[in-house]
């Protein structure tokens, strides 16, 4: 069956990305929460993949999609554990990078800058501070040292306000990586999100052109 063109409006993703957001500032850092956002994480990508015209809400791939991710996220309630725990981050990862690679296939169907291409850039942007967040909880709950050098992993929401302080290259300074991968994970987040804004969303920007109005 061929693909349908994209024609619906990314406000619906950037909403339930931002509920992520919200979520994961404000609940508690426990395997029931981490189960919810992998579950959101899940019913934004079958919300992209239906706007993106790549599958139905009831097609057999987003069936699959929920089927796996409801598993997981029960194991993980069930049974718990480091093991699990960086699973289910690293799971939760794919599925935003599943997302965005999803909505750039959307933005290409549009053929010109329009409202609904900066809407999936912003969107992609925003996704980029979850992926690693994402990367750092699977890092702290896989790895054996501490993610901070300040001696702690963080809770979930001290590594979203990580996040999104590196990717807008912000650089406080009262949380850093402690290992050299983290360091590295870091200063590549800084870096795309930099590159990211001053090149991507602002070409973007500046090539959107308001709709003319016919004169009577």
């Amino acid at each position: 069956m061929e693909r349908l063109k994209a024609s619906k409006s990314y406000l619906l993703v950037l909403a339930m990305i931002v509920a992520s957001f919200v979520f994961a500032a404000v609940a508690p850092d426990a395997n029931w929460s981490a189960s919810t956002l992998l579950l959101i994480e899940t019913a934004t990508l079958v919300i992209a993949l239906w706007t993106a015209g790549l599958a139905a809400t009831d097609s057999k791939i987003s069936l699959a999609l929920i089927a796996l991710s409801a598993l997981t996220a029960l194991a993980l309630v069930v049974w718990g554990g480091s093991t699990l725990t960086g699973i289910v981050g690293l799971l939760s990862a794919a599925m935003t990078l599943t997302i965005g690679g999803a909505i750039v296939i959307g933005v290409l169907d549009q053929n010109e800058v329009n409202r609904q291409v900066v809407t999936g850039a912003v969107c992609i942007y925003v996704l980029l501070g979850f992926f690693f967040l994402y990367v750092y909880g699977a890092l702290a709950a896989l790895g054996h040292d501490y993610l901070f050098a300040q001696g702690t992993d963080g809770t979930r929401s001290i590594r979203l306000y990580f996040s999104y302080v590196t990717l807008a290259t912000v650089g406080y300074g009262d949380y850093t990586m402690a290992g050299n991968l983290g360091r590295t994970l870091a200063v590549l987040e800084a870096l795309m999100g930099q590159l990211y804004l001053v090149t991507i969303l602002a070409l973007l920007v500046s090539q959107m052109r308001p709709k003319r109005r016919l004169d009577g």
